[in-house]
């Protein structure tokens, strides 16, 4: 295998694998609904995270969504957030409003 294809394959997995983490949003004054406070913040699950992971981290989902489409996307709805899934990996998370 060449030198190059080794380098991007480990370039690749490093770049993978920063993503497995949680994030944690600020939201500035004022975004919030609850006008009572006026920063607050939101842990979100990281691209790339298995279903596993996500309901292991943040518990059972109060709303989940069944899968939709070629790939299939499941949607699950937190309290604070949203997860979707492509298959069984966050391919995104959103704040809630």
């Amino acid at each position: 295998m060449k030198f190059s294809h080794i380098l991007l394959t480990g370039l690749l997995i490093t770049g993978l694998s920063v993503n497995l983490m949680a994030q944690t949003i600020t939201l500035p004054p004022g975004t919030s609904s609850d006008q009572s406070r006026s920063e607050f913040s939101v842990q979100l699950p990281g691209r790339g995270m298995s279903m596993e992971s996500v309901q292991n981290k943040f518990g059972n989902a109060p709303e989940i969504f069944d899968a939709v489409g070629t790939p299939p996307i499941t949607k699950w709805v937190y309290k604070d957030f949203t997860v979707y899934f492509e298959s069984e990996y966050v391919i995104h998370a959103v704040v809630n409003k």
